[in-house]
């Protein structure tokens, strides 16, 4: 069963994140600096996307020696249109509340 309930503004954040260069492969820890959603709330919205087909995950490897192996994301077709259907102006991140972060 697929939600119709507006998602919340720090997703709203990750998307627009994800949608200013849709076919490049982001690190959720990127990701978290540039949008200023706390791990808490963005890996369990990676996680969910990527089981629902929105994203694509996948290990990639260190880039320098003796650093370990990292999930890298990005969207898939269908998550580019989920993404221009509810992602918000990279603007929102400064209204985010710190119990959103």
């Amino acid at each position: 069963m697929t939600s119709t309930r507006r998602p919340s503004a720090a997703a709203q954040a990750v998307l627009a994140a994800f949608l200013a260069a849709p076919a490049n492969w982001r690190h959720g820890y990127d990701l978290t600096k540039e949008t200023s959603v706390g791990a808490g709330t963005l890996y369990p919205l990676l996680d969910r996307w990527a089981r629902q087909g929105l994203l694509e995950a996948e290990w990639r490897k260190a880039d320098a020696p003796g650093r370990p192996a990292r999930h890298a994301y990005r969207l898939t077709a269908a998550g580019i249109v989920f993404a221009r259907t509810w992602a918000t102006s990279p603007a929102v991140v400064a209204n985010l509340k710190p119990s959103m972060a």
